[in-house]
């Protein structure tokens, strides 16, 4: 049986490396049928109670709905500010507010990456610590540091090092 993988990278940049890593790491897995979403799809007013208070967006309960289809999700995390970006963490306001388990006890291998040295560090913690409470299984974590010096379009990670690390991480996953 095929598993579906519903993989994002958590940015609305039309060049997300973050995007590039997710859709990339995605495709390491065997076996498997992959959707990768765009945040520009769930587009929606900044949230705020008093927006709440008319209702919620259907683009909040159409991001639920393709969790719901995942079997595991792939999820890099970009960095602005240390913290999650304002599309990500609006996404994540709205649909919390119509099911506080937004992550619905998927698998989740959770990334980040950035043009630095750090690859994300901080929103990768940040994340770690908060989307269990949302009721994401996380089944592994991975920084790639240096995005511009260690992938390439081509080939994906070419630090043999890094690389190597991604595919120890990906093989211990049992989805």
């Amino acid at each position: 049986m095929t598993k579906k993988i519903i993989a994002f990278g958590a940015s609305n940049s039309s060049t997300s490396i973050n995007k590039r890593l997710a859709t990339y790491a995605s495709t390491l897995f065997k076996n498997t049928e992959v959707e990768i979403l765009d945040l520009n799809n769930y587009e929606m007013p900044i949230f705020s109670v008093d927006k709440e208070a008319n209702g919620f967006p259907k683009e909040a309960q159409k991001f639920l709905d393709k969790i719901q289809e995942a079997d595991l999700l792939v999820v890099s995390m970009a960095e602005h500010n240390g913290n999650y970006t304002t599309a990500f963490k609006n996404i994540l306001d709205w649909t919390s507010r119509i099911n506080g388990k937004v992550f619905q006890g998927k698998k989740m291998l959770l990334m980040a990456t950035s043009p630095g040295a750090r690859g994300g560090k901080s929103v990768l913690e940040i994340s770690k610590d908060r989307f269990p409470r949302h009721d994401a299984d996380l089944v592994g974590t991975f920084s790639l540091p240096s995005f511009y010096e260690n992938f390439d379009s081509v080939n994906g990670i070419i630090n043999i090092d890094l690389k190597n690390e991604l595919l120890e991480i990906i093989k211990e996953i049992d989805f």
